[in-house]
This record gives structure tokens, C-alpha cells and sequence, in this order.
């Protein structure tokens, strides 16, 4: 029984894996290298000044705030002058030098509206530069001056994916406006919010918001389907999840804290990195075990689990760290939140573990009734799924650390 063992699974495993290998470089390279993208972030900071004005301080990334206004007909020599004193500390001259084509971009772009009439929005002072996370960012001031009303609406379109210099731009707003306040993010998909959007709804956004980065993102989708395939039980995929769960959500919540931050050109080839780790290991698990001539039980620990399985949570966990950065870089966490922001983070973090929750319990018990109704086929796919996710994960590996998009 062991030799027809021996003779029927070497012979099908390397064609599977030869054929998953070709057809994923073929078609998963056009893939996007970069599940979450180069972004960016803006900051705004929304007051009540007084009776009928709502001030804005705005952050905005001073290089690429140079990019965009630079390629405007209002300011095409900003560009040079911008980038000269870049790194130098006056780039606030600069700024300063063309302060009416950076409030026009702005403006162009930033909407409030009172009770759906548009507010006149008017400079305050000198644009100023300050750093976030060791990034210089140009500061705008504007007061929108607005009609009486019961709510604001605020509507963000500030470096859109159209200006081919980044994408998925985020802009977090902290706001007192309206005898409320609160934390609100605005994305491309969600561009607005309005004050009277109650807590419930606020933080629903942010859950949806979590949601659709799972199940959009797809390096970590095939995170999670490396992990589905290796596991043979419930119990290990319920462990290696959690797992995973619990180590990004340590590091979302530190990085949402100030207590963590890493550089995205970092944690990005690595994230990939893990994807074909964990893909990998379910390969050299199911060629270690081809190679032996006899099952032999392998030595386990008290609670069951042997010296690999082990290894696997703990490479699981590690990982599950990196995504944690990753999480907190695509909603452009760089720095301490507010305390109102953070829950909503929570929040989204919950959206996160949702998606998570519901494509393990669709697709881990498709797999388990295929490897106990047919076992070679059950077998051949997994190796297929895995043979895949490691291809595509080298792929991005490669792309990020080499910067191709």
C-alpha cells in the first residue's frame, strides 16, 4: 500500500504544480503589485470659528501637492520652484509664492456645504509646513463661510486617482461642527460626510470600510487562502486565523496608537513575502510527506500539536503583524489618532475579521467535503491554490521591492 502510494502522488503532484506555476505567471503578473497602492493621506481639521464660519486647517503631502498644483494650467512653473527648496526648510516661500493656485486646487476639491448650499471658502494667513511621520506637509487654512444651518456636509476630492500620482487617497477628518464631534473617513468610494450622520451611521461606514479592504485586497485574500488550504482541520484553521487575527490586530491598534510605524516600501515587500511563505509551506509539507516511506506519528506537544503546526502559528502570527502595518498604512495611520478616531478604527478593524469570518466558513468546508469525498482531488487542489498564491506572492515580492506598480 505505501509503494502505490509512493508511485500515484509524486506523479501528479509536480504536473499540478508545473501547471499552476505556468498559468499563474501567465495570469496573475498583470496583477497590481501592491494590494493597498501608493497612497496618500490628508488631514483636516474642522471647527466652529463662529456663528456662520467652519474652519479647515488642511494637511496635504508637500511633494505631491506640488505634483498636482504644478500640473494646472494656474502654476506650471511651481513645479521647479517647489521641488528646488524640497528638503532644504523653506519650502514654506514656496508655497507662499503661489498660495493663489494651491487654494484654487483645494478649493476645487474641498466642498462644504451648509444645508446643501455651497460655503465660500477664503484663505487665513501663510501657508505653513509641518511633519507627519518624517513627511513634510504643506498646512492650508480656510474659512468657509456658510449660511445658517443645521448640518455640514463635507465632500473630499483632493488628489484623485485621475492625477495618475498616487491612488486611493484618504482624507481623515477630525471635526467640532454643529454642537458635534467626531472622526470621519473619506475615501474615493465615500467621498462625504455629513454632521447629521449619527454615531451608528459614522462608525457603519467604518466597518464597511474595513470590509471592502478585505475582500478588495487581494494580497491578503490570498493570505487567507494560503491559509485555508494548509489547514486539515477545523481546529488548525480556526487556531492559525485567530492567530493571525490577534497579531494584526496588536499592531493595527499600536500603529492607530503612535506606538508603531514602519514604512510602507518595508512592510509592503514583506506582506508579499508572507504570501508565499505560507503558500510554500503547504507545497513542502505535501512533498515531505510523499517522500516518506512510512507514516510515522509525528512527536506533539501536550495540547496535540506537533513541532510544524507550532512553527506554522508562530510564522502565522508573525505575519499576521506585518498585515496589522499594512491595515493601519492603508487607512494612512502614520501617527497618534484621537481618541474619537480610534474607535472608529476599531470599528474597522471588526469589518476586517467579518470578511475574514465569512470566506473561511464558505470555502473550508467546500475543501474538507472534496479531500474526504475524492482525496486526490482534494489533494491536487490545494496544491493547485497553493502553487498559485506562492507564484503570486514572489511576483509582488519582486515588483515592490523593485517599485513596479
Amino acid at each position: 500500500m505505501t509503494a502505490l502510494t509512493r508511485r500515484h502522488r509524486p506523479a501528479s503532484i509536480p504536473v499540478a504544480v508545473a501547471v499552476a506555476f505556468a498559468a499563474a505567471s501567465v495570469l496573475l503578473v498583470p496583477v497590481a503589485a501592491h494590494g493597498h497602492g501608493f497612497t496618500t493621506t490628508v488631514y483636516v481639521d474642522a471647527t466652529a470659528a463662529e456663528p456662520g464660519v467652519v474652519r479647515a486647517e488642511v494637511a496635504l503631502e508637500y511633494d505631491l501637492l506640488v505634483l498636482s498644483v504644478s500640473d494646472t494650467e494656474d502654476a506650471p512653473e511651481f513645479f521647479e520652484d517647489g521641488m528646488d527648496v524640497f528638503g532644504t526648510g523653506a519650502e514654506a516661500d514656496a508655497l507662499n509664492a503661489h498660495p493663489d493656485a494651491i487654494v484654487d486646487y483645494v478649493t476645487e476639491r474641498l466642498k462644504l456645504t451648509a444645508d446643501d448650499v455651497p460655503c465660500t471658502p477664503e484663505r487665513v494667513g501663510a501657508l505653513t509646513v509641518t511633519e507627519r511621520h518624517d513627511v513634510p506637509y504643506a498646512v492650508l487654512t480656510l474659512d468657509y463661510s456658510c449660511e445658517p444651518a443645521a448640518a455640514h456636509e463635507l465632500r473630499s476630492a483632493l488628489f484623485p486617482d485621475e492625477e495618475r500620482f498616487v491612488r486611493g487617497t484618504v482624507t481623515i477628518v477630525d471635526y467640532t461642527v454643529d454642537h458635534t464631534s467626531g472622526s470621519a473617513t473619506l475615501t474615493r468610494e465615500e467621498p462625504a460626510f455629513s454632521t447629521e450622520q449619527s454615531p451608528f451611521e459614522r462608525l457603519g461606514r467604518f466597518f464597511v470600510l474595513g470590509s471592502e479592504h478585505l475582500l478588495f485586497g487581494i494580497d491578503h485574500i490570498l493570505f487567507l487562502l494560503a491559509l485555508i488550504v494548509g489547514s486539515r482541520r477545523l481546529r488548525d484553521i480556526v487556531l492559525a486565523a485567530t492567530a493571525f487575527t490577534v497579531a494584526h490586530s496588536v499592531t493595527f491598534i499600536l500603529a492607530a496608537l503612535g506606538v508603531v510605524s514602519l514604512p510602507a516600501a518595508l512592510v509592503e515587500p514583506l506582506i508579499a513575502l508572507s504570501i508565499a511563505v505560507v503558500g510554500c509551506w503547504y507545497l513542502w509539507r505535501v512533498w515531505r510527506e510523499s517522500r516518506r516511506p512510512v507514516q510515522l506519528p509525528t512527536p506533539t506537544t501536550g495540547a496535540g500539536f506537533d513541532r510544524t503546526q507550532l512553527a506554522r502559528f508562530a510564522v502565522v502570527f508573525g505575519f499576521g503583524l506585518l498585515h496589522g502595518v499594512g491595515f493601519a498604512g492603508a487607512l494612512g495611520i502614520h501617527e497618534p489618532s484621537s481618541w474619537s478616531l480610534l474607535g472608529a478604527l476599531l470599528v474597522f478593524n471588526l469589518g476586517i475579521e467579518a470578511v475574514q469570518v465569512a470566506i473561511i466558513v464558505v470555502l473550508f468546508p467546500i475543501l474538507l467535503a472534496i479531500r474526504k469525498a475524492a482525496p486526490r482531488t482534494g489533494l491536487v487542489t490545494g496544491v493547485v491554490i497553493a502553487a498559485g498564491v506562492t507564484v503570486m506572492g514572489l511576483v509582488w515580492f519582486v515588483q515592490r521591492l523593485l517599485g513596479i506598480e
